[in-house]
């Protein structure tokens, strides 16, 4: 083995190791067999305490044994700690907060790396009740207060680390909350922390009198107490004040607060001022410095938040640049204290309803649809061995690999997995096998040539390397710009793409290639690419470079204004809202009956959802669906299904669960994704590549977009309907129609430079007959996965694979008959446009002084 392949196998096996290490464990573990596993002292005392532990939840006094335990240790004052002396918290002197955080560390610990969102495996849902009291008259500022109230729950969510959470509007004054992995049977703060209202004041502390037996507060004072905590011994005591009434300031001077860690191993919150607030603050910690000179005492200012005194600090001068919030923080507390602070609510909330839900993706819609992606992935895997034999085989590991290093990369950063992360995931597959395939047809091309096998395995390599790394790249830009201009389901897109791209580079450059190359070196084999199913063509593509593109717009034109006929009927519940409907039952419906009663009646899109009361164990059925549509669909359900026992107990509206923001970070993003593709093309290649590249990618969208929409509205085939996980599919076709436009756009480029006397014309040409082979199987690999989760799958995997399904032949047709006559009328068919502007100039023996390279 010589030193190349040798340490390409060992990062290999390092980063594999690292991914499988993140993984573990794969699935969550009961708290209570966790804990008991991992003590390690005073066995017997503590079975005995797990013990009362499991009485209390058995009796119900408590719903889990997370809260019973930490009930009882803080009843008790039971040193936690005793039990688990591995666990290095010997340094936090208090108690309670040492227990705290050895509780939290062991829940983590307890918990499964893989989380699933709310579309996989459910989770927990809230519904607050706006005050009235607090809203306005009008209407219109009625509905504004009620979007800002939306908008600040979903910032605040954000900081509980959850992806992709539901926050929509629900009746006339209510606020649903849904949130996948988290639990408030282990998080009984969660509550609080949501709907905590953030008032912030500032107010100064009375210089010389303070609080004691038979002293009343001055005018204008009241009493409060800080409580303090003693470094040394963890020691808690009030030290109380008499603080103006009258705050000085209030929250709105704070531009941004955050948790930062002190001196004694604790948390603090710092904030940062608006430029008005700083001026202010400036102005009245300079007038209480003058104060301090005038009166030879030190003047405090008081930190109250929702009338908690959690800071007095002293004040000796003017103070400019921000302030900090200092207290019995936990790291946790910390981050959600800057968060509340960050999000302030204008309204008040009360919890109304709190309840587990079940996935959105139902559970019989979820089995088909995996059973369909199993079948998708065999299909793939015997396709790439019947196509490529020994080196196939390599391929399906390496993609194989590819998904554990995705995956374990995802858990590394507690990443939540939901359906616009498992597209992405689909997308990146269908990269790493495009690499590959990409490769292998440039060995292949090499040993035609009748170079050597090892020759032609490095060529190759080498050969492909520039075209792997542009189409890696370009997708790269429109991940991170998803990732940094996008929300929601898109920024989660974004970043499983990013993740799956170096994943998929890293597989197809190192790991096939060492383990391709120590075959060959050792003899293992001797012959590649056996079998050719498609043979060298030679098909003059750009004579269809007008009827092509006409028929390509024609269609364009009839989809948008198919589309704008439609306008009314394409968007989903998750887009526009429409009618919940809460129903008692006898008996269980499965998902697909009811979409299947839902679809013969002409009532559209519907979702449902099992949920259980939480503290009741009641379990009932939401169904959610159009406007208005509720009732029509429960009478249809209680025809079809007489013996089911339903009962109609309640009827909502519920407002959209993708947001404005989300929908209008999902243009932004892919606007801004393009501009940078436009920008990387121009200075890796020029221009007119990245023109070509572009208009073929805004063609690829809104022809799959127009094509979706006509089957479903008019022939019925899907649902026609935009909900939440379109969104990714759309993103789906940006990265696949990027992608196989650089790769043909790469070709074009070596072709310049290796044949010097051939025209434009017959260098387009020989480019994309030279990469037919690879778009073709790409195509059909990818086809092969996608057309099997339209056909067996369920629910809206079969809307997501049927988008797709249309986007691979967009993709395709577009970077044969659309980007490249794009590119050719951009440079009016001469090659020696091409050349003034290109990073590499063909080498001639003479030229003429006319310019007849057309």
């Amino acid at each position: 083995m010589n030193g190349s392949i040798l340490w390409k196998c060992v990062l290999s096996a390092a980063v594999l190791a690292w991914s499988v290490l993140n993984l573990i464990p794969v699935k969550d573990t009961l708290f209570g067999d966790y804990i008991q596993a991992q003590a390690t002292a005073k066995d017997v005392e503590f079975a005995a305490l797990l013990a009362r532990v499991g009485e209390h939840v058995k009796t119900g006094d408590y719903p889990t044994e997370y809260v019973a335990l930490s009930k009882i240790i803080e009843a008790e004052k039971i040193d936690l700690v005793q039990f688990f002396p591995d666990i290095n918290v010997h340094d936090i002197k208090n108690l309670g907060k040492r227990n705290s955080t050895l509780l939290q560390h062991l829940l983590q610990k307890s918990q499964g790396k893989v989380r699933l969102g709310l579309d996989l495996q459910g989770g927990v849902a809230f519904t607050f009740k706006v005050n009235e009291n607090d809203l306005a008259g009008d209407v219109y500022e009625r509905q504004e207060q009620l979007a800002q109230a939306v908008n600040i729950m979903l910032d605040r969510v954000d900081a509980f680390g959850v992806a992709e959470p539901i926050v929509r509007l629900k009746g006339e004054n209510g606020i649903e909350v849904q949130m996948p992995g988290i639990s408030t049977r282990n998080n009984p703060d969660v509550v609080d922390t949501l709907k905590a209202p953030a008032k912030l004041e500032f107010s100064t502390v009375h210089r010389t009198i303070s609080p004691a037996p038979m002293v009343e507060a001055p005018l204008g004072y009241f009493r409060m107490a800080q409580e303090i905590e003693d470094p040394k011994t963890g020691r808690i005591y009030d030290q109380p004040y008499f603080v103006k009434r009258v705050p000085l300031m209030t929250g709105e001077i704070i531009r941004e607060a955050f948790a930062a860690a002190n001196e004694f191993g604790g948390y603090r919150i710092l904030l940062r001022f608006t430029s008005d607030g700083d001026d202010q603050f400036a102005r009245v910690t300079r007038e209480i410095a003058q104060e301090n000179q005038r009166t030879g005492t030190i003047g405090q200012l008081a930190i109250i938040l929702d009338g908690t005194l959690y800071s007095a600090p002293s004040v000796r001068e003017e103070i400019r640049g921000g302030a900090e919030i200092t207290g019995r923080f936990s790291q946790r507390e910390a981050v959600e204290l800057a968060n509340v602070l960050n999000n302030p609510l204008e309204v008040g909330l009360e919890l109304d309803e709190m309840y587990e839900v079940g996935p959105s993706l139902a559970a019989d819609s979820r089995d088909a649809s995996l059973l369909a992606g199993y079948l998708g992935a065999a299909l793939v895997v015997v396709f790439m061995i019947f196509i490529y034999r020994v080196a196939g085989i390599v391929a399906v590991a390496a993609v194989v690999l590819n998904i554990v290093f995705v995956v374990g990369t995802l858990a590394s950063f507690g990443a939540t997995v939901t359906l616009p992360g498992v597209a992405a995931l689909v997308l990146t597959i269908g990269m790493a096998v495009d690499a590959n395939i990409l490769i292998f047809e440039r060995i292949r091309e090499e040993l035609r040539f009748g170079k050597t096998l090892h020759t032609s395995l490095v060529s190759g390599y080498d050969k492909a390397l520039s075209t792997i790394v542009d189409a890696n790249v370009t997708t790269l830009i429109t991940a991170s710009i998803l990732i940094w201009l996008g929300t929601g389901p898109v920024k989660g897109f974004g970043v499983t793409l990013a993740i799956g791209i170096l994943a998929s580079m890293f597989c197809a450059l190192v790991v096939t290639r060492w383990i391709l190359e120590l075959l060959v070196n050792l003899g293992i084999v001797r012959r590649l690419m056996v079998l050719q199913l498609l043979k060298p063509t030679d098909y003059p593509f750009l004579n269809l470079r007008k009827s092509a593109p006409a028929i390509s717009v024609s269609i364009v034109v009839l989809g948008i204004v198919y589309f704008a006929s439609q306008f009314d009927n394409v968007f989903g519940i998750d887009f526009l809202g429409g009618d919940e409907i809460t129903v008692n039952f006898q008996e269980k419906l499965s998902s697909r009956d009811i979409e299947s009663i839902a679809a013969k009646e002409g009532l559209g899109e519907v979702t449902t959802l099992y949920q259980r009361m939480i503290g009741t164990g009641t379990e009932v059925l939401k169904i959610q669906t159009g406007e208005s549509l509720g009732a029509p669909l429960f009478s249809a359900l209680q025809q079809q299904f007489p013996d089911a026992g339903l009962d109609l107990v309640g009827e909502s509206r519920i407002g959209a669960s993708v947001s404005g923001d989300v929908k209008t970070s999902a243009f932004v993003s892919v606007g801004v994704a393009l501009f940078g593709i436009l920008l990387y093309v121009a200075l890796r290649f020029e221009i007119g590549y990245g023109i070509g590249a572009v208009v073929a990618t805004v063609h690829d969208v809104l022809m799959t977009i127009g094509i979706y929409v006509l089957l479903g509205q008019a022939l019925g085939w899907g649902s026609g309907q935009f909900t939440a996980p379109m969104i990714a599919a759309i993103l789906m076709i940006v990265g696949y129609s990027i992608n196989d436009t650089i790769v043909v756009f790469d070709r074009i480029r070596e072709e310049l430079t290796l044949n010097p006397d051939l025209t434009l014309r017959q260098v387009v040409d020989m480019s994309i007959n030279r990469t037919l082979s690879r778009t073709v199987l790409t195509s059909v690999t990818t086809l092969l996965a996608t057309s099997a989760l339209y056909i067996f799958g369920a629910g809206i995997v079969n809307d997501f694979a049927l988008v797709f399904i249309i986007g691979i032949f967009t993709g395709t047709f577009s970077s044969i008959f659309i980007a490249s006559p794009v590119f050719f009328w951009w440079h009016k068919g001469d090659r020696r446009h091409v050349e003034e502007r290109h990073d590499v100039l063909p080498k001639y023996d003479w030229e003429s002084t006319t310019r007849a390279a057309r």
